[in-house]
């Protein structure tokens, strides 16, 4: 759906943050190079065991992060920790229409589509969680879902 080009590259504008908008099959060949010092990506839901549920996309970013030694980053509120929620395998992911992809991109007529909105993120491909309450390293994750008793 373009979110980076049209709602994250708005808010890094406005915050004042330099970024560079790429196309996200460029990522590897970039960390390739040597172009990317880290990566920071949002999250919807991050599980009690760090697994981290954002949109499709993300997982292969963390895998291509960690093969070229590129920390990987999770920014997102404390609320969106949800700690009642052993793993990411816990997590239905949301399948999309198909025309979404079929009608957004010249596609062959009658072309099967699929359209997972959502995929779920190792928490072990995870360099830290940035939060409201600063940063969470992995192991703060399991700390905190013992003090909530789960």
């Amino acid at each position: 759906m373009l979110q980076g080009a049209r709602l994250t590259s708005w808010e890094l504008t406005e915050a004042g943050i330099d970024h560079t908008l790429i196309c996200d099959s460029a990522a590897a060949h970039l960390m390739a190079e040597g172009a990317v010092d880290l990566v920071i990506v949002g999250a919807d839901r991050v599980t009690a065991n760090g697994d981290t549920v954002n949109k499709i996309g993300t997982r292969a970013l963390a895998i291509v992060a960690r093969y070229h030694g590129v920390p990987f980053y999770v920014a997102c509120p404390t609320s969106t920790l949800d700690l009642a929620t052993p793993t990411g395998a816990d997590v239905v992911i949301e399948e999309r229409a198909a025309t979404e992809v079929t009608d957004t991109i010249p596609a062959v007529s009658g072309v099967k589509a699929r359209n997972p909105a959502f995929d779920v993120t190792p928490g072990e491909l995870v360099t830290a969680y940035l939060t409201d309450q600063g940063l969470l390293a992995p192991t703060e994750l399991e700390r905190r879902k013992l003090e909530h008793g789960t």
